[in-house]
This record gives structure tokens, sequence and C-alpha cells, in this order.
């Protein structure tokens, strides 16, 4: 039998240790790819000394950047920690605002996704006896040394680049369970369409979850719905409620209302 050897974030990559400057880095270079190193410190107000600095330690120590001749450039990537770290502040904020609704001693199933991997977070910090059903194998990792959580992993084919389990197996086992909330995880939307993916075999994996549950809530940052995936993955009438923040545009906020979806805002620009 062949074994898989799994890496899994330890506290040293945790992107919640990543300083405010630093998410601000990332954050630009999502947007535009690929900016110069001074440019770059006259936009932060630092020295290029100190941001040299930040990009040794972005490539080096957490492999969330790189660089090149003056330049630093975006890493386009499925790993879950550039996932994560990319709007974090935002995420997070949306993950607390969710678990919200999930009470104590609730069991609930928690697709991939970096929004959804807070949310888990936060469900292990601040809830009592909750039991989270999920593909992710990042996800189970990620909250593992939490005592009053309990974790299912799906079984399935595991898809490496993205952390998650997919596939045929899944939909087996994710159908010996029913829960009233699935959280999930979404790459854009279609106005007048749905929600969409960019993968066919996780966006295939998540519909069949949904099966499982008596409502599909989504949790993603305001960003993605200027993006579209290649195909669908719930229609509107499928999703109960939209988690997302306050900087979601005016139309946006209008083709969902209008399709009777529910939206949840967390204030981004606000403190806590």
């Amino acid at each position: 039998m062949l074994c898989k050897e799994f890496f899994f974030i330890t506290n040293e990559r945790d992107v919640s240790k990543l300083t405010p400057r630093h998410l601000t880095i990332i954050d630009i270079l999502h947007s535009e790819k690929k900016i110069e190193v001074a440019k770059l410190a006259e936009r932060l107000g630092v020295s290029q000394v100190t941001i040299r600095k930040d990009l040794d330690f972005l490539e080096k120590k957490r492999g969330l950047l790189k660089r090149e001749h003056g330049y630093a450039v975006s890493i386009d990537s499925e790993d879950m920690e550039n996932r994560l770290s990319v709007h974090y502040q935002e995420k997070q904020r949306i993950a607390k605002l969710a678990a919200a609704c999930v009470e104590d001693n609730e069991t609930v199933m928690i697709e991939s996704g970096s929004c959804c991997a807070l949310l888990a977070l936060e469900l292990a910090e601040t809830k009592k006896n909750i039991t989270i059903i999920t593909n992710s194998v990042f996800i189970a990792n990620f909250v593992r040394n939490h005592a009053n959580l309990h974790i299912i992993l799906l079984g399935g084919d595991y898809q490496e680049r993205s952390g998650v389990t997919i596939g045929p197996i899944v939909h087996q086992t994710a159908q010996l369970f029913f829960v009233d909330k699935l959280f999930v995880g979404t790459d854009g939307y279609r106005a007048g369409v749905g929600f969409t993916g960019s993968d066919a075999y996780r966006t295939e994996t998540v519909r069949n979850m949904a099966k499982s549950a008596r409502q599909t809530i989504v949790l993603t940052e305001s960003s993605k719905f200027s993006a579209q995936g290649v195909m669908l993955q719930f229609k509107f009438d499928e999703v109960a409620k939209v988690y997302t923040d306050n900087r979601l545009a005016e139309q946006a906020q209008k083709a969902l209302t209008t399709e009777g979806l529910v939206i949840e805002y967390a204030d981004i620009d606000g403190s806590e």
C-alpha cells in the first residue's frame, strides 16, 4: 500500500502571526501581481531596507511570494496558507460573524476554503462540543489541538494542491449524515445565474455534500463577486445565506437581494 506524506501547517507558519504590514504586502501583490520594491516601500511609508527584510521573511520563511530583479512577485498557489494570507483580516471577521449562527453541541459540515478554515478555528475557540464534518484535510489538521471539537473527515481521493478529498467516496460517506448547515466557500459568481467554481472535482464534491444539509451557507470576501469560475457551483435558490464583508458592491448587493438571498455583512472598516 502506498502511503502519502502530508505536510501540515505548524504554529510557526500560522498566518495569524503575520504583521499587519506583511498582510498589506500580500494583498497588494494579490491585486497587482508584481511591484517594484522601491514603489512598495514608498506606498507603505517605510525604508527599502525594512521592505527587503519583510520580503525576505515572506519569501524564505513563509513561501508567500518570490523576488526577482528588484521586484516582489505574487505566487499563484492553491496552498492553503497562501489563500489564507490574502485578505486575511476580512476573512477572519467574516468567520467570526458566521460562527454566531452555530450553537453549542451542534454538528455542521464545512467544505474547504480559507474563510471556512477560519470559521472552523473560530468554532473551536468559542463554542462547546462542536462536531465538524469536512472533506478538508487541512481544516481537520488546523483545529486538531482543540479538545472541545470533534472532527469527522470524509474519505475520498486526496487532491494534494488544495488539501481536500474529492470524488464518489466523499459522496457516499457524506450520505451517512444529515446536518442543518453546510458552510462553503466560492470562487466567484455570475449575476442571474449563481455561485461558480474553478475546479470541477471540488465543485461536484461540494454539491454532493449539500445534499446532506438543510441549508447551504456561503462564506466569501466581497472581492470574489468580481470574479467568475468556470462552472456552476450553486444556483441562488440553492443557497440560504451569504456572509461577506461590507465592501460588497451595490450592484452585487441588489442582485443577491433580488434573488431572495439573506446577506450578513462583516464590518471590516471599523474596529472589531
